[in-house]
């Protein structure tokens, strides 16, 4: 016999700060993030509260008490992602899809820009492109690897030099002289 499943109570700010508590604690989050899992949950839900509910309110009340960190996100994900070989572009994309503000965003710009030739290398490494890959690709082999590293976020001079790098070649030779 199949039970029925009750309809949830609709949420009071009470349950909506819990909702946000909970989630803090679980994942590292902006408060764009925050504010829209709690939108979410109202929607869901429902909202039985007397005021009308705030999560934007909420979720800088979590960013006051130090819970949330936007530039703290901003620096780790855009480090993250630098690592996996990620450009520029593709870092700044997922830091505005994330709500990183503007001003966190632009403090972040300098590490990105710092780690732009050293991404590009972890790319080709990781897809075995130009200067690492088992022998010398051939011209439609090489279009799919610059069209792979400009889709990834790099620049296209960056991504087209190390395309054009044979095999074995030392790629930080190539992005030092420049």
């Amino acid at each position: 016999m199949r039970r029925s499943k009750r309809p949830l109570e609709p949420l009071k700010a009470s349950d909506l700060e819990w909702f946000a508590l909970r989630y803090v604690e679980r994942y590292a989050t902006t408060r764009g993030k925050l504010s829209d899992y709690l939108r979410r949950k109202i929607r869901e839900r429902g909202w039985g509260g007397e005021a009308q509910p705030d999560p934007e309110a909420l979720a800088q009340r979590m960013a006051d008490l130090g819970y949330v960190n936007d530039r703290a996100y901003a620096e780790s994900k855009a480090g993250a992602m630098g690592r996996r070989g990620m450009g520029a572009r593709r870092v700044n994309q997922a830091l505005h899809f994330d709500g990183i503000r503007s001003e966190d965003a632009e403090a972040v710009a300098p590490i990105i820009q710092e780690n732009t030739a050293a991404s590009a290398i972890a790319f080709a490494r990781r897809k075995r492109i130009g200067p690492y890959a088992r022998e010398a690709a051939d011209r439609p082999s090489r279009e799919k690897q610059l069209a792979a590293m400009i889709r990834a976020g790099h620049a296209p001079d960056l991504a087209r030099k190390l395309v054009r790098m044979m095999p074995g070649d030392d790629p930080e030779a190539l992005l030092q002289s420049d």
